[in-house]
């Protein structure tokens, strides 16, 4: 089983429009309202496509109400965690061309006892897990080691630990030897310093994350695919999507293939790839079923140092 822990989940609606078009009144031609936070994506990945998962999830107030409906009716298993402050709400506009633009309320603060409570709730649960992701920002006034210290509280107790997060929680939580981290392209070059302009650069910055602590690093370049390094190891793959509708989700769907696959080598590679692929190809923050999923359309090779990534990466 693989556990997920979101501390600063949240409720997303995304708006599906022509253009976007600053101080002009926009029709929205769809909207969607998903549950949100990138490890609740992992969960909600997972079961669509009939892997075992829970989700840790901390709500409050009638927005955390609302999303645990919306979890409930997927069918998610989950742990909750109530807390005094509400559960933020996100927006994300839609274009034709996967163009998105979101708008990411803060959250709330978390209180010692409710963090505590959290981590107890994943402990308590990780006797049957193979994993635990502790994914996504941290809420206003969390210290910014605390993924570090679940990493270390996690490792302690013999669980693999995997993190997505970014900035100052991504730098301190590597520190903490990780057994994956998964940055996407801006992530990895903020956390490194390294300018990410080619497939070279990105192997770089791969480099410095594993000599700070990472073991493995699966990253996510975008439309440009992904570059996974573990041991002394290196592969680099390629997904196109025909026609994108919205990126939102896709690297938490990459990195629930990726641990479904058994989070290890080309294969695993190959089916985060064709998961993340089909989740650009869906609307929302929709996580791609069995049926949307194309394996054949990957192409994994020895990664090229020279390839240039496109600037929407």
């Amino acid at each position: 089983m693989i556990l997920t822990l979101t501390l600063n989940p949240s409720l997303d609606r995304t708006i599906e429009i022509a253009e976007l078009s600053r101080g002009a009144v926009i029709r929205a031609a769809n909207a969607h309202l998903d549950p949100g936070g990138k490890g609740v994506n992992v969960s909600r990945a997972l079961l669509a496509n009939r892997v075992r998962s829970c989700a840790v999830v901390p709500y409050g107030g009638a927005d955390g109400g609302h999303l645990l409906e919306l979890l409930s009716a997927e069918g998610i298993q989950m742990i909750t965690v109530p807390v005094a402050g509400p559960t933020r709400s996100n927006v994300a506009l839609a274009e034709p061309d996967g163009t998105i633009t979101k708008i990411n309320e803060p959250g709330t603060a978390l209180t010692p006892a409710e963090l505590d409570a959290v981590a107890d709730a994943v402990l308590g649960a990780a006797e049957s897990a193979d994993w635990v992701v502790v994914s996504g920002s941290l809420p206003p006034g969390v210290p910014v080691d605390m993924y570090a210290r679940l990493c270390l509280r996690f490792a302690h107790a013999g669980i693999n630990v995997a993190v997505d997060t970014s900035g100052p929680a991504l730098v301190s939580a590597v520190a903490a030897a990780p057994a994956l981290v998964k940055p996407n392209r801006e992530e990895l070059a903020e956390a490194t310093g390294t300018s990410v302009s080619t497939v070279g650069d990105a192997l770089d910055a791969v480099g410095k994350l594993r000599a700070m602590g990472a073991r493995s690093v699966l990253a996510s370049l975008g439309p440009d695919g992904a570059l996974l390094v573990e041991d002394d190891h290196a592969w680099y793959g390629e997904c196109p999507v025909p026609e994108p509708r919205s990126a939102v989700g896709a690297g938490d769907a990459m990195l629930a293939g990726f641990l479904a696959a058994g989070a290890r080598g080309e294969e695993a590679l190959v089916e985060a790839l064709a998961w993340a692929s089909a989740a650009v190809a869906l609307p929302g923050s929709r996580m791609p079923s069995p049926a949307d999923i194309r394996r054949g359309a990957v192409r994994v090779r020895t990664p090229d140092p020279t390839k240039p990534l496109t600037s929407g990466g």
